[in-house]
């Protein structure tokens, strides 16, 4: 994408300028040339946006603008691969040899540019009103979405599963992509009726290419807790258990878009056929997949959306209600008829509205009309699929520019993938894609970019955090198919997705080298076993079902492959060692791996551009030989390992950009990590914490004294000796934790429960975890004056036999999780007074679910109230 990567080359010669000229002593003059050249550049993109949608000869200019940029990121960034190596540059001359240098790809921005100057002089006469038509509307929060229409279905189909029957029933709701099947089934997934039949439900989407492993061992994960004996056996060995414990249960299945009869046949081995309590709900868009599986009845068709459907489908997405100003009736009335009926294409459709949202109606009323026009001319589409392509299409044209890379993006993921918001936000800023905002840090600005794109129906929100924020996200089947179509087309050249068919590379893996960025979901070893190459390629990632080990021999193969990266996520594959090919991989900005290792080489100092470091180990212990103060960019350094840090040396001059630190050792927690990490938001700490509370080792006031960690996580690590061997037998005074603390957990410090009125002192807590016995002890009787703010309490794995509190000791409180707490006698029945109260869940914690139960039924005498309830094991 050309506006990408204008700002992103912008920034990386910004950088290369102010802290690395001296690998540019004889030609620093031409890259300040072509600095001011790529700013003329990204103010023609920003000024052509409109233009370039409707005009051939400026989405040709626009291309020529990408194209040359492209050349002059690839020149350079080989050029400094080759300034930093340490070798002679024979070995790098082999592996690149550019077809161009920098004089001349500097000619050839001259070239383009003049173009540029003769079609800037098209823009000057335009109006304001021609201008790029992305009217900036009014922020509003992300929201979850309503479920509408198909009430008639619904009941159908709520009857049919709760009724009795003498032979295991399977039902299917066919029709095509777009209709709303999975919003139709995930509704009745939730249907109290359901809730109360059913105590054991499982929601399990079913990829095109999926593992029938993986989804017997997901149901199994609703019953027993998984260990490697059970991963090691095979499907149908899988598949016997399975069907052992679904035969005992009264349970409802959900399998989400089955593509084949042969799918089916694959999953009903492990399906109870003797147990009539169980209902197994079908959808898919294919007809013979609803006559294989409904039996002995016929499947249900889904119909399209009548108007009134359409209609109050389309309030809800475009204005979030359905009060409607009167002078939006008539328009919107015609533009949800343009839709057909089909639920997606309103939603999508229901997305540009929303963006347009306006306190001023007659500004609003303008691009409705604006908007209508285009969707009625889709009404002679009489193919429904092409309809929705087309209405996906207008979707993307009005998305802003800076959207529409992080869009396309999201295609990278595998289908029916469930997206870590905050991994995909540092990879959009690893990939460039995050514009500089002054007021905002990069995390701030993306999670503004990904709030925008779920306010446009191209992203549903899946998990919220405990502080009511984005956890992970998803996108539809067919908004993905969109995103990987056009980020494949060659004037998009955004990623490609790389894949296998019956031992056939598709694309082949000579044709590598036309690639800017690869996605590998499958076969990821025989891949790399190949010997990839590509100079372009920009990013790799990688989405294995299941954890691989990559041999030593082929370690090089894949770090090796492509020198110029600047994102690198191959978590999934462990790498039992680093070898030196990773540190010429200079540019690289993200990386996010698995190792065996204990130790991270000094080596990773080189990686200069680096942002994101995020390294799983088998060890306990990592020690960071590696100069992280050198790393002027490092923002986030993330590890399961206990990570002991080297001290700041003199030269050691940064770590003002550090957001993230987890977990580091005690030791590390030293006056000299306040100075250099002074804008540290979340920090994570393992390892013997009775030794940093005592002040013997490290030293929790510098932790207490960093203003800006709002997330704090202590780990009791004292391996070997038993975990009580390192029981704390205090807390920190209120004042001695950071100032604006919003997260804690803590992690087996097997405190007594009368410092939980320590913690309740934290003024500005909102968050508290307590997980693997945090704290022990048969009674915890709340204390007056605390927990002011708290919103959401989690406690796991504990002995806990008696709690005693009322509302008022945790007045804010809107979430509670309990995990293991199997001696429990009872939750607190004041807590169902507490009107935020909104979630309780319950994971073996059997003694306790008859007080849930209770809450529950005293929370529904409040109408007003929503309460959600949820008990594993399912109770009688």
């Amino acid at each position: 994408m050309a506006d990408a990567a204008v700002e992103f080359l912008l920034n990386n010669l910004k950088e290369l300028l102010l802290y690395h000229s001296h690998l540019f002593t004889d030609t620093k003059k031409q890259i300040e040339s072509l600095d001011t050249d790529l700013r003329l550049f990204n103010a023609f993109l920003k000024d052509s946006m409109r233009k370039r949608r409707k005009d051939d000869r400026t989405k040709e200019l626009v291309r020529n603008i990408r194209d040359v940029v492209y050349e002059v990121e690839d020149v350079i960034d080989a050029f400094i691969t080759q300034a930093m190596e340490k070798k002679s540059t024979s070995a790098f001359l082999k592996f690149w040899k550019p077809s161009v240098n920098l004089q001349d790809v500097g000619r050839k921005v001259v070239e383009v540019r003049e173009k540029v100057d003769k079609a800037r002089v098209d823009f000057a006469n335009l109006s304001v009103h021609d201008q790029d038509d992305n009217e900036k509307s009014e922020a509003r929060p992300p929201r979850l979405k309503d479920v509408v229409g198909f009430e008639d279905v619904t009941k159908e189909l709520i009857e049919r599963l709760t009724g009795d029957t003498d032979y295991f029933d399977v039902v299917s709701v066919i029709g095509m992509f777009g209709l709303g099947k999975t919003t139709l089934a995930w509704k009745i997934f939730n249907y109290p009726e359901i809730l109360y039949k059913f105590p054991v439900r499982i929601w399990l989407p079913i990829s095109q290419e999926f593992s029938d492993k993986d989804i017997f061992l997901d149901i199994l994960k609703e019953f027993i807790t998984i260990d490697d004996d059970l991963r090691q056996k095979d499907r149908l060995q899988l598949a016997v258990i399975v069907a052992d414990y679904l035969s005992k249960a009264s349970f409802l299945i959900v399998f989400d878009d089955v593509w084949s009869p042969s799918d089916w046949d694959r999953l009903k081995v492990a399906m109870p056929q003797n147990n009539n309590k169980g209902k197994v709900l079908i959808t898919s868009r294919m007809e013979d997949v609803g006559a294989s599986a409904s039996c002995p009845r016929h499947p249900t068709k889904l119909r399209f959306f009548t108007q009134d459907e359409s209609w109050e489908l389309l309030r809800l997405e475009a204005l979030h209600k359905l009060d409607c100003p009167t002078e939006l009736e008539n328009v919107g009335h015609l533009i949800a008829k343009g839709c057909g009926g089909l639920p997606l294409a309103i939603v999508v459709i229901g997305g540009i509205l929303s963006a347009k949202f306006s306190a001023n109606v007659t500004e609003m009323r303008k691009a409705w009309d604006k908007v209508s026009t285009r969707v009625n001319t889709y009404l002679s589409e009489n193919d429904p699929a092409n309809r929705m392509n087309k209405f996906i299409s207008l979707s993307y044209d009005r998305l802003p520019n800076h959207l529409r890379a992080c869009f396309l993006y999201l295609g990278v993921f595998p289908e029916d993938y469930e997206i870590t918001v905050s991994r995909l936000i540092r990879m959009w800023i690893g990939e460039g894609f995050i514009q500089q905002n002054n007021a905002y840090s990069l995390e701030e600005t993306g999670e503004m970019y990904l709030e925008d794109l779920i306010n446009r129906n191209l992203v549903t929100i899946e998990k919220l955090k405990p502080n009511g924020k984005v956890k992970t996200c998803r996108i539809h089947d067919a908004l993905r198919d969109f995103c990987r179509t056009e980020a494949g087309k060659e004037n998009e050249n955004l990623f490609q997705e790389i894949k296998c068919n019956n031992g056939t590379w598709a694309p082949p893996v000579a044709d590598l080298h036309h690639y800017r960025r690869l996605s590998v979901h499958s076969n990821c070893l025989d891949f790399i076993a190949l010997k990839p190459s590509g100079h372009r390629v920009r990013s790799f990632v990688c989405f294995c079902k299941d954890e691989l080990t990559l041999s030593a021999d082929h370690i090089p193969n894949l770090l090796g492959a492509f020198k110029l990266l600047r994102v690198l996520d191959v978590k999934l594959i462990k790498l039992i060692k680093i070898t030196n090919e990773m540190y010429q991989l200079v540019h690289v900005r993200y990386i996010a791996l698995s190792t065996d290792m204990s130790t991270l080489p000094s080596k990773f100092s080189q990686l200069w551009n680096l942002q994101t470091l995020i390294v799983d180990t088998t060890s306990r212990t990592l020690e960071v030989k590696a100069d992280i103060w050198r790393l002027t960019q490092l923002r986030h350094f993330k590890t399961n390992a206990s990570a002991s840090l080297p001290k700041p040396s003199k030269n050691s001059k940064h770590g003002a950009e550090l957001q993230t630190l987890s977990t580091i050792s005690e030791e590390s927690c030293t006056a000299e990590l306040l100075e250099h990490a002074s804008n540290l938001k979340k920090l994570g700490i393992r390892g013997r914490l009775a030794l940093l509370l005592e002040g013997k080792i490290g030293s929790f006031d510098s932790v207490g004294k960093m203003k800006s960690v709002e997330q704090l996580k202590l780990v009791n690590d004292v391996h070997p000796n038993p975990p009580i061997d390192g029981q704390l037998r205090c807390l920190p005074q209120p004042y001695q934790f950071p100032s604006k603390l919003k997260s804690l957990t803590l992690v087996g410090t097997f405190l007594t429960w009368n410092f939980m009125s320590v913690l309740g002192l934290l003024e500005t807590l909102e968050v508290l975890k307590l997980k693997h016995k945090a704290f022990m002890g048969n009674t915890w009787s709340a204390t007056d004056g605390g927990f002011r703010h708290l919103e959401f309490l989690h406690i796991e794995q504990t002995d806990l036999a008696v709690w005693e509190a009322s509302s008022h000791h945790f007045p804010r409180l809107r979430g509670l999780v309990l995990k293991n707490c199997e001696k429990l006698i009872a939750i607190p029945i004041g807590l169902a007074d507490v009107a935020s109260f909104q979630m309780l869940e319950l994971f073996v914690c059997k003694p306790a679910a008859a007080s849930a139960n209770k809450i529950q039924e005293a929370k529904k005498k409040k109408a007003h109230d929503v309460f959600k309830l949820s008990i594993f094991p399912p109770t009688d």
